[in-house]
């Protein structure tokens, strides 16, 4: 069947921008790269401490990024566990439960609070930090603090993905179960669940992202210079963002530039190894799942 011409301008301008994309992610990994390389290495995470020292946390590190690393680790899975439970039962509810009254109200919520700008998100917790340290003198601005504000921040994108996948199932796939005699939780668990984890995955790793490259949230939450490796979620840490945006506004030499860099390269690959996690995780509970049915 021969296309008509605005068909083909149309597949053109998508494939241009397609391309246009990834050409524009791989010249930034290349520059990162190019800057970075030369302070990539054992000295940039552990300092003069030896490797496996720094591991078993027989010496503190207080030259390279390993509490930086430790810290944004802790960070995201913290602040991801709490998002991530809640996320998606809120979107299951929308998707399922909610009548269109109840889903209209909190959809313009949620994107009225997705849309908040994350410095708006940091004052909050800062605040909440504040109201909780009048009562119980030993809560600080910390790292379940920050966690908690990032869960907010990364809420409404779990909640939204949550939704679509599953109202995208479907309707013979969503009546096979009721039909054979499944009631509405089974239908929930064991069919639209399964079907729908590839998009919850990727608000998951939506979320992985922001929380993993967020500033300005934990900049007023309880992030600073040299905290060390976190004691507990009530003390003070380090973060690559944090340490990434200071080096790179207060740096003295060529040198200390380039670690920012080096940081860079190594906060994305924190994020591809969490995102290659969250695909592992959700290949074994689809496979867990559909051979319990």
């Amino acid at each position: 069947m021969k296309q008509s011409f605005l068909e083909i301008c149309i597949k053109s301008f998508a494939w241009f921008s397609g391309l246009f994309l990834l050409s524009a992610v791989f010249l930034i990994m290349c520059y990162l790269i190019i800057k970075g390389w030369g302070a990539f290495g054992f000295s940039l995470v552990f300092g003069d401490v030896p490797p496996l020292d720094a591991l078993f946390l027989h010496r503190k590190v207080f030259s390279g990024l390993f509490p930086a690393i430790v810290g944004t680790y802790m960070l995201v899975i913290l602040a991801v566990g709490m998002a991530t439970p809640v996320g998606i039962a809120a979107g299951i509810y929308l998707a399922e439960y909610g009548k269109e009254r109840i889903k209209s109200f909190f959809s313009l919520f949620y994107d009225i609070l997705a849309g908040i700008p994350s410095i708006v998100i940091g004052l909050f917790g800062f605040s909440i930090a504040i109201f909780l340290h009048r009562y119980i003198k030993e809560i600080y601005p910390c790292l379940f603090i920050s966690a908690m504000a990032l869960a907010i921040l990364v809420l409404p994108y779990l909640i939204r993905t949550t939704q679509f996948a599953m109202e995208n199932i479907p309707e013979d796939v969503r009546l096979t179960a009721p039909a054979l005699g499944a009631d509405k939780l089974q239908n929930i668990l064991y069919v639209l669940f399964p079907r729908s984890l590839s998009g919850i995955t990727s608000g998951v790793i939506l979320a992985i992202g922001r929380c993993a490259e967020d500033t300005a949230v934990i900049m007023l939450t309880g992030v600073v210079a040299s905290a060390g490796i976190p004691k507990s979620l009530m003390s003070s840490y380090e973060a690559l963002p944090f340490y990434i945006y200071y080096i790179s506004s207060q740096y003295r030499t060529s040198q200390e530039l380039q670690t920012g860099y080096g940081a860079a390269i190594i906060l994305l690959l924190i994020c591809a190894g969490l995102f290659l996690t969250a695909f592992f995780i959700k290949n074994i509970m689809i496979d867990r799942i559909l051979y319990r049915s």
